[in-house]
């Protein structure tokens, strides 16, 4: 097994060197990857802030700075938005250490911002409990630090490199290294899609959730979900095994349509049940008199 990841590793830096239009390619999936998890982090901003309707405009880059914009003006939670973009960023795996910032839409002006430090180093987050009121604004996202870091060379490496000219690699040092990021990036790459599910995929249970498609996933069977029980599952997802109350459910995935009747949510939650009913472990209760809990171990 080792052999063949071997063996392919290097075939396929073969194709990388004889077509460079792949690594651009590759380029372009990680980005369509971050994207899908911000776009996640939008989502979950707005229905936060009560707005189930409208949309999360295109995301702008500059650099490994990745910007956020919203339809309509939002409200913001600091403590919220902590959470929210520690959850999805942990699931997608796009960054080990980040910077968040929550600019005014026409001065620029930073409003809040914090930074996680990733492994080892310390979080810096400020004026938590300080909410932002109803205005536009945007969400910055820079990639500090990615989660998988290549190795540095050693002393006798360096003594080697150093009897070239500035600016040169010995090519047999070059190729090494071309091979092994080209190994790393293959190995990596298929245990990804071996274990893991897509960013937009969450996992509840031995049931997967697509937000993007709106769909259950389970054991190669697909079950369609309509808009407002998507809306209302991820509501349930994001506050796993803390119990919600009516009001902040109908507020926040029915908002101010006025479409809803006094037994809208128990029906919602019973199609739920129905779909999620494939894993036996997973479980929405009735806290009475108070609201809804969505049970997910693990």
């Amino acid at each position: 097994m080792i052999f063949w990841k071997v063996k392919s590793g290097i075939l396929l830096f073969g194709a990388l060197m004889a077509v460079m239009p792949l690594a651009h390619s590759q380029l372009q999936l990680n980005d369509k990857h971050i994207y899908v998890a911000l776009r996640m982090v939008g989502h979950q901003m707005m229905l936060s802030a009560g707005d189930s309707t409208s949309r999360v405009l295109p995301i702008t880059t500059n650099g490994e700075t990745y910007e956020l914009s919203f339809e309509t003006p939002i409200a913001i939670e600091p403590d919220t938005l902590v959470a929210l973009v520690d959850s999805v960023v942990k699931q997608a795996q796009i960054a080990s250490s980040y910077l968040v910032e929550i600019l005014q839409c026409d001065s620029k002006e930073v409003l809040y911002s914090y930074e996680v430090g990733g492994p080892g180093k310390m979080d810096i987050v400020p004026c938590r409990g300080r909410d932002l009121p109803v205005d536009c604004y945007l969400l910055s996202f820079t990639i500090l630090e990615v989660p998988l870091v290549l190795p540095s060379y050693n002393s006798a490496q360096t003594n080697v490199a150093s009897t070239q000219p500035a600016g040169t690699m010995p090519l047999v040092v070059s190729a090494g290294l071309l091979i092994g990021i080209t190994f790393l990036w293959f190995y990596f790459r298929k245990k990804q899609e071996d274990s893991e599910a897509p960013a937009n995929v969450l996992a509840l249970g031995s049931i997967g959730f697509d937000t993007v498609n709106m769909q259950l996933l389970h054991n190669g069977e697909k079950m369609e979900l309509t808009a407002k029980e998507c809306d209302l599952l991820l509501l349930l997802y994001y506050s796993a095994n803390e119990t919600l109350e009516r009001d902040v459910i109908l507020n926040r995935v029915w908002g101010d349509e006025g479409d809803y009747v006094g037994r809208t949510l128990d029906v919602f939650i019973s199609k739920l049940r129905k779909k999620l009913e494939a894993d036996t472990n997973l479980k929405i209760v009735n806290v009475r008199g108070v609201g809804y809990k969505l049970i997910l171990n693990g």
